[in-house]
């Protein structure tokens, strides 16, 4: 309780009651103390851990935060945006499911901006026909693109760009 003791005190000075403690530094000064106080019970709102008879194995048992949604938010916030309803990638996680947890508990979500999906932008784009078998996709733009990928048109259809979903379908000439 007081820390290492450096100096035994003489039996004398524990018979009246009192004990001699140094202090922490380099000086020897002394600090005098009365008989440790020993723990009865526990005061306070704090765990105290439980020790078996013999056992230097501490267990505290404290309750854990469980991450969840406030019950209050509608369900047309948590939709993955106004225009779409549910997640347009196999590795998205729908909204849901991504806003929970300590970080978002106190977060107004009808005060958050919900941005449209680009999903509908991108099949307005008409679809680029060309004679090569293999494409290119940059982007366009120069640094506001993407890595170049070449896309393969050998199978009928369109072949849409893994990034930008930008369509591109080889033009037969029969």
């Amino acid at each position: 309780m007081f820390g290492r003791i450096l100096v035994s005190p003489p039996t004398s000075i524990l018979r009246q009651g009192s004990l001699v403690l140094p202090t922490r530094g380099f000086a020897t000064s002394y600090v005098r103390a009365e008989a440790a106080p020993v723990a009865t019970t526990p005061h306070g709102s704090f765990v105290r851990p439980h020790v078996k008879q013999g056992s230097t194995v501490t267990s505290v048992t404290t309750p854990v935060a469980r991450p969840h949604t406030p019950s209050d938010i509608s369900e047309d916030v948590l939709d993955q945006a106004p225009n779409a309803v549910s997640t347009w990638s196999e590795s998205q996680r729908p909204k849901a499911e991504a806003m929970r947890g300590p970080r978002f508990e106190q977060m107004d979500f009808e005060a958050q901006p919900h941005s449209l999906s680009a999903m509908e932008l991108i099949a307005n784009v008409p679809i680029v026909h060309t004679t090569k078998r293999v494409v290119s996709c940059d982007g366009g733009d120069g640094p506001l693109g993407h890595p170049r990928v070449y896309i393969n048109l050998d199978k009928p259809g369109p072949k849409p760009c893994p990034y930008c979903g930008v369509r591109f379908e080889l033009e037969h000439h029969h």
